[in-house]
């Protein structure tokens, strides 16, 4: 790290802290020739990652708006807040982990779907209901007899 007072290309670290979400990590500097102290900041560096719904059409991945589907699946139903944004959170993680830059819809409501059927059965069917686009309630007893599998 080169030093922002005399441009010496060393410097040696005097104390690291990572941020409060742990998403940064602050750095106290000393340059090895002048002395003086500085700042730096590291951050991860994420590839961008896009959506492809089903009409094709590509948007930006929205953490909000997969957590919104969510809650809305899970709403009165004994799951917990802090439940609901585990999946978010490890649905993200997988995504990125991936190191695709492109995802399809249908591969994120199969992940949400998997997470969902291990916490609770109902809101596993709600949001497969929506998912999946139920027509009649044959489709829903269907979904039922496989869950029961």
């Amino acid at each position: 790290m080169k030093c922002p007072v005399c441009s010496y290309p060393e410097s040696k670290v005097i104390d690291s802290r990572p941020s409060a979400d742990n998403s940064t990590i602050r750095r106290r500097r000393e340059c090895l020739s002048c002395q003086k102290r500085f700042t730096t900041y590291e951050i991860i560096e994420t590839v961008p990652l896009i959506v492809v719904k089903r009409d094709k059409s590509r948007e930006s991945f929205d953490r909000n708006k997969l957590l919104r589907s969510i809650i809305r699946a899970c709403d009165k139903r004994q799951v917990s807040q802090d439940q609901m944004e585990a999946i978010a959170t490890d649905i993200q993680t997988q995504l990125q982990n991936s190191l695709q830059s492109e995802v399809t819809s249908t591969f994120i409501g199969e992940l949400v779907m998997e997470k969902l059927k291990e916490i609770d059965e109902v809101a596993y069917i709600r949001f497969a209901s929506v998912y999946r686009s139920f027509k009649d309630i044959s489709q829903f007893l269907d979904e039922i007899s496989n869950l029961n599998k």
